[in-house]
């Protein structure tokens, strides 16, 4: 049995896939079926390392992207992604896998055209609530797709749809609720904020914080992801701003958090503020109340979209960059854990609107659609 995973590279991508691997690889070793043959095709490998760990084999594929403007550009990625097709046909034929599951995104294109051309079955999943234009191309022929918003449903044949929520690996689903002060090295009794800018870090969100935090410290332990490429300029104006501050030390700023620290973060955190993106499907799977700060409908349609269907949900409540102030941020931390009947709403919608089983459903689909291609 092959199975052949496509995408675009990038984490929010990559990392659903490694979670639909391990829970694969789960099942398999559970029902002590033959191992299948994983492979990845897309534009970038991602971590290798995981890719190892998992048994998956990467396969590079060439794609560009159309862009909705005139750039001369776009004659060279039609190029680029048109070699990419023809390789991916060549490979697709060679390996012929039983099942392609793809993430959507211009990376994921090659394969998944290889994958029609040739008849081989097609799982997707759509990780927005608004999908993009190669998921909403291929969910015309995918024999299932899975979705993670309610709001997808409406673009896709409902007799295909599923909503599964997004793939989470169990290492990060779970948060680890003894030992994280300790490790941390954070004071007992004292609430704390969990602030996550994303993996490179928000310059907006820094910012805020960095305004309020004489003022949080006073009430609030924060932990805070500011991205590698800020860590050494946010240190230097919190260690100004904080100079004769009684509480200074209730400030932890992180470049970046490893898969422990996030997981003791989550467990002893009160609040998460958070961009967007995939990150959302942590939360909730945390079951933390949160303050989510999408990146602006100018940059990124999907986030502000995301953003507004979890907070439909009651999980979240949503502050839009344009109107992100210190003053703003602090009474909205105040106003959910200044009210514990609310933070506790909040915490059981987020717990509501996760899908922890999500990478063992998809898993469970493409196994099933596998067996009966190679049969």
């Amino acid at each position: 049995m092959k199975i052949l995973f496509t995408g675009s590279g990038a984490g929010g991508h990559f990392y659903p896939i490694i979670a639909i691997a391990e829970a694969l690889n789960r099942i398999v070793a559970a029902e002590k079926l033959l191992p299948p043959k994983l492979y990845y095709m897309a534009p970038e490998p991602g971590d290798q390392r995981v890719l190892f760990e998992q048994g998956i084999t990467y396969l590079p594929a060439s794609a560009g992207r159309v862009r909705r403007y005139f750039s001369v550009m776009n004659a060279f990625d039609l190029v680029k992604t048109s070699l990419g097709v023809l390789k991916a046909v060549l490979r697709l034929f060679s390996l012929y896998p039983d099942v392609v599951f793809g993430k959507g995104a211009y990376g994921s294109f090659p394969a998944l055209f290889a994958a029609r051309i040739l008849g081989i079955p097609v799982v997707i999943h759509e990780s927005d609530s608004e999908p993009g234009r190669v998921n909403r191309w291929a969910g015309k022929f995918a024999k299932r797709v899975a979705i993670s918003y309610p709001d997808a449903a409406r673009f896709f044949d409902k007799e295909k749809v599923a909503l599964t929520g997004n793939p989470i690996r169990k290492d990060i689903a779970t948060p680890a609720y003894e030992g994280g002060r300790e490790f941390l090295k954070l004071e007992e009794g004292t609430p704390v904020l969990l602030i996550l800018g994303g993996s490179s870090g928000s310059q907006a969100i820094n910012e805020a914080v960095l305004d309020a935090l004489p003022r949080l410290l006073n009430k609030y332990q924060v932990i805070h992801q500011v991205g590698e490429k800020n860590f050494e300029e946010v240190g230097q104006i919190a260690a100004g701003s904080l100079h004769d501050h009684p509480h200074k030390d209730r400030y932890r700023p992180y470049a970046f958090l490893n898969v422990l620290a996030l997981r003791m973060a989550a467990g002893v955190c009160s609040l998460v503020i958070s961009r967007a993106g995939s990150t959302l499907f942590e939360i909730a799977a945390w079951g933390k109340p949160s303050i989510v700060i999408p990146i602006p409908e100018s940059i990124s349609h999907d986030q502000t979209k995301n953003a507004f269907s979890y907070g439909r949900s009651g999980a979240a409540t949503i502050i839009e960059q344009r109107n992100l102030t210190p003053v703003i941020l602090e009474s909205e931390i105040e106003r959910i854990l200044g009210d514990a009947p609310k933070a506790a709403a909040m915490s059981a919608a987020a717990s509501k609107f996760a899908k922890k089983d999500a990478a063992e459903t998809i898993a469970r689909e493409i196994l099933n659609i596998a067996l009966a291609h190679e049969r």
